[in-house]
């Protein structure tokens, strides 16, 4: 915010950025400065990236159009706001669009909840990629700048599950000018402002956060230090290079020593130098060895260090390449110490590097509130209104109805579960705002949203319960380089006191207005633990029927490879819950989530674990299977069968593989085990325990797991590529009371299309079929 304003912003502030030409004359503005493409609906709101983008460059000075979900199959719908006078800025949405198209097992969906009225379609495969290129046809001397998660988590080679193969980092596919990775406020104001500047958007390569591709002559490359790391298996002892312009004096004073002979004759340095052409340097040797104070290998300074993964080719057709590029990248996510990365790609019969600068440096609690006090309408865009001007009717978006009540209140995740990539998309340093600008949004929304009952659906962010929690040591952390800050135990330097998150709840549960706060946020409960304050604090006032809590697993292998904590931990929060419950008077459920078919789980896995769900009375309402997304850890362990946490060596006796759950059979396999208690599962089950030897958890009494029976009609569904609408009972498409706030807790609202309800819940009590 240090910026000198754009001179635009004498136009002020607009209630909701432009969509059509119509609204920009209506803005008095002849053209936009900026043009942001998103595949998802505009809803102007914090928690919507274009939103926050938009505003922020707003906030600048700048003339920022929308152009929300284009018909992709022409440049025409890309041309409809003019010629930006600066960039493009193209965005899939605040979802990867593979993700948001195609289930686990790869069928279609045929609903999106970021576009109006819930109907799928509305977006391309791929979509950055594919908006990108209508926008390089629509005036291909515009720079083009992609970011949103899609672009994040695709800014290096990664496995696309989809395709089954190794795709190339979407920038090179896009052919955009750069790739803003993370959250990146920081990183378009500041190219913002120096493209406004006139300054070649080539030139731009030093912005943290930012990815681009860079020639072999480029000037800006000078006076960095390589690291090769395009290989696992390195050799022991290297010796030093030899410097062939290192003097015999040199190299005596190097060894404590003096060589007088040549010091009396001036030495050779001026020899080698009168050698070298005009304007020619000498190579700088980078010495490996110890020194003799400390012992350590002396390394260049990591500011001005790349370090070379293996190319594009070479972790293509090999495996072990890619988990270690994967190994790598996740190294280099902190921005105390990350440094810079580059890969080789052959583009277009050219050998080019893609350049990835190090992480952004997370915002500041100042910072943070800037962000979110910026003039949001809090509500989707006009365009989208029903007949009667409303937007919670028949073309109401789903996302927008699930958080139009709710208040992040922080970002980023230590948790460092291998399966997510929050962590490679917002950091695990925790961004947290001040108590007081989340208090405005409680108010602001109080007395500007309309619908609003006095109930806030939800106070959290990433996780409920990592508000302000971080390291105790300011240079612990700017050091440290683990992948996770709790496991496989907390760190002993994590600052876990959860009081400001308490003060908050009161202060909030305070607000005039207020009659109740849930907490629909995930709740770490091993930190939970270790504030017993902050857990009755939870359970007394801000849980709505229903906890959501997601122990995983309960077996210790996958858990390992999950990194996350013990079924131990869950136990002991789940008794103290269930006792504070009782204390206050509450008739209250954890509902704990679980992953189906999880690299490194085996059958047996999977066997105990619905075992344990028999024996704690739970049945799955909604099963979560496996998804490999791009860049995360357990992607590379699906994609390479081997265990990139640990060392990797093409040595299979110093290497840990990976079982991999692959095929349709067996990941249904897996899916079954979670919804034992459903007929249709139980012949795939009894023939699976009947291969495994455990023919004893067949049969009809309550130590065993399935019966023998088969009851009329009970079958399994054959798999589908595309999901078909099952016609639901009448008695489960009753419309909810008006005025009623459907939360995770509480279950959303029944499917338009017939289908069974929609709730969020993954798990629930045997003995609470009904909601209360």
């Amino acid at each position: 915010m240090s910026y000198r304003p754009y001179w635009a912003k004498r136009f002020g502030t607009a209630k909701f950025l432009p969509t059509s030409r119509a609204e920009m004359d209506a803005l008095g503005w002849d053209s936009c400065d900026i043009v942001i493409i998103t595949g998802d609906a505009y809803v102007d709101h914090p928690s919507f990236g274009m939103a926050v983008i938009g505003r922020m460059l707003e906030a600048q000075g700048f003339r920022v159009g929308i152009v929300a979900q284009p018909d992709w199959r022409s440049a025409a719908a890309f041309q409809s706001l003019g010629k930006p006078n600066l960039f493009f800025g193209v965005t899939a949405g605040n979802m990867d669009s593979m993700i948001n198209r195609y289930t686990a097992d790869r069928k279609l969906r045929h609903d999106d909840a970021y576009t109006a009225g819930g109907e799928g379609g509305a977006r391309p495969d791929r979509s950055a990629l594919v908006y990108a290129q209508r926008c390089r046809e629509a005036w291909n001397d515009v720079p083009i700048v992609l970011g949103g998660i899609e672009a994040s988590l695709r800014r290096i080679a990664h496995y696309d599950y989809w395709q089954d193969k190794v795709r190339r980092s979407i920038l090179v596919d896009a052919q955009a000018d750069l790739l803003l990775y993370g959250n990146a406020e920081r990183a378009i104001v500041e190219i913002a402002h120096r493209l406004a500047a006139r300054e070649p958007v080539a030139a731009i390569t030093d912005v943290r956060g930012t990815a681009f591709l860079r020639r072999d002559d480029d000037p800006s490359a000078a006076g960095w230090f390589e690291l090769d790391s395009s290989e696992v298996d390195l050799p022991g002892r290297i010796d030093d290079h030899i410097n062939p312009y290192q003097t015999t004096a040199e190299l005596a004073a190097g060894q404590g020593v003096d060589c007088a002979v040549e010091s009396g004759k001036g030495g050779s340095a001026g020899g080698v130098a009168s050698s070298l052409g005009a304007g020619e340097q000498p190579i700088v040797f980078v010495s490996r060895t110890p020194t003799p104070a400390t012992g350590r290998i002396k390394m260049p300074p990591r500011d001005r260090t790349v370090i070379r993964l293996p190319s594009y080719e070479q972790v293509k057709r090999d495996a072990v390449l890619y988990a270690h590029a994967s190994r790598v990248l996740h190294l280099e996510t902190n921005p105390g110490n990350a440094r810079a990365l580059v890969q080789r790609y052959d583009f277009h019969g050219t050998e080019r590097d893609l350049w990835i600068n190090p992480p952004p440096i997370p915002l500041s609690t100042a910072e943070m509130d800037q962000v979110f006090d910026l003039p949001y309408a809090r509500s989707p865009h006009p365009r989208y209104a029903d007949e009667q001007g409303r937007h919670d009717g028949p073309t109401k978006i789903p996302a927008w109805e699930m958080i139009r009540f709710s208040v992040n209140i922080m970002r980023g995740c230590f948790g460092g579960c291998s399966f997510c990539s929050i962590t490679e998309h917002e950091g695990r340093i925790i961004q947290s705002r001040s108590e007081d600008s989340v208090i405005r949004e409680i108010e602001d929304m109080r007395d500007k949203v309309e619908g609003f009952t006095g109930v806030v659906s939800d106070l959290g962010g990433p996780t409920a319960n990592m508000y302000r929690l971080g390291c105790k040591s300011a240079a612990i952390e700017a050091a440290c380089r683990k992948p996770s800050c709790v496991f496989p135990g907390i760190c002993p330097n994590l600052h876990t006191d959860h009081a400001p998150l308490i003060k908050m709840y009161r202060r909030a549960r305070a607000v005039k207005g207020v009659k109740k706060i849930l907490i629909a946020s995930g709740l770490r409960y091993d930190l939970a633990l270790k504030s017993p304050e902050y857990i009755r604090e939870l359970v007394s006032h801000h849980v709505g029927g229903y906890l959501k809590i997601a122990p995983e697993h309960t077996e210790g292998g996958p858990l390992s490879l999950m990194m996350k904590p013990g079924i131990g931990s869950y136990d002991r929060f789940k008794a103290m819950f269930d006792k504070i419950s009782a204390e206050v008077g509450k008739k209250q459920f954890l509902i704990p989530y679980f992953i189906a078919a999880h690299p490194g789980t085996s059958d047996e896995d999977m066997m105990n674990l619905a075992l344990w769900l028999k024996r704690s009375g739970f049945r799955a309402d909604q099963v979560q299977t496996f998804y490999p997304s791009p860049m995360a850890t357990a992607t590379a362990m699906y994609h390479s069968g081997r265990n990139p946490l640990k060392g990797l060596s093409r040595d299979p006796a110093k290497v840990e593989t990976v079982d991999i759950v692959r095929g349709e059979r067996r990941r249904r396999l897996h899916k079954a085990f979670l919804r034992y208690h459903d007929a249709a599962n139980w012949p795939l089950l009894r023939e699976a325990l009947a291969a495994m030897g455990r023919s004893d958890l067949i049969g009809n009494g309550k130590q065993h797991l399935i019966p023998t029976f088969q009851p009329g009609g009970g079958r399994i569904e054959p798999m589908r590529r595309e999901a078909r609408p099952v016609a639901a009972k009448a008695t489960l498409a009753k419309a909810p009371r008006r005025g009623a706030l459907l939360t995770q807790h509480s279950g959303l609202p029944p499917r338009e299309t017939g289908s069974a309800r929609r709730g969020a819940v993954g798990v629930k009590p045997a003995t609470a079929r009904k909601r209360p």
